[in-house]
């Protein structure tokens, strides 16, 4: 398993999800190297993270009333029923099961990050909530734009 580390390109601008993102990568840089005797406990600490930063960016969603709340908060239940359902195995003793999950999840948590998260970061941005520049500007003005015009497009129809 490989871990991935905190990259200030990974910045979003919304200071609670970057430090969020930011504590999930470390924590599951320690939970991959965890040996089998601490890794139930470690794998139960991230399962509620992982609750209570999804719970946050939920929140953020609701706020600001974002168009694709129901798509993001998809995944996220889908990230944590696999979680969940590898948790029993992982606490009759089956370590390679939660492994197998954490395995995957470095791969999942780049692909959220670079378009749920950012479309998410976006929406905040235009909304006024939560925002500080973000390294990588070109990209994150043309998602602007791109969402601009979609919601644009949606509440004329």
């Amino acid at each position: 398993m490989h871990a991935i580390r905190w990259s200030e390109d990974m910045a979003l601008g919304v200071p609670t999800m970057d430090q969020a993102h930011q504590a999930l990568l470390a924590q599951l840089e320690r939970l991959i190297a965890a040996p089998d005797e601490h890794f139930a406990a470690a794998y139960c600490e991230l399962i509620a993270t992982l609750e209570a930063d999804f719970r946050e960016e939920e929140q953020l969603m609701e706020k600001i009333n974002f168009p694709a709340r129901r798509r993001h908060s998809e995944q996220h239940a889908r990230v944590l029923n696999g979680l969940r359902h590898a948790d029993a195995d992982v606490r009759q003793g089956d370590m390679a099961a939660g492994r197998d999950v954490v395995r995957m999840l470095p791969r999942w948590f780049l692909g959220h990050l670079s378009s749920m998260d950012l479309e998410l970061a976006v929406a905040l941005e235009l909304a006024g909530e939560h925002h500080q520049r973000p390294p990588d500007v070109l990209l994150r003005a043309q998602l602007s734009r791109m969402l601009k015009q979609n919601m644009m497009e949606s509440t004329r129809d």
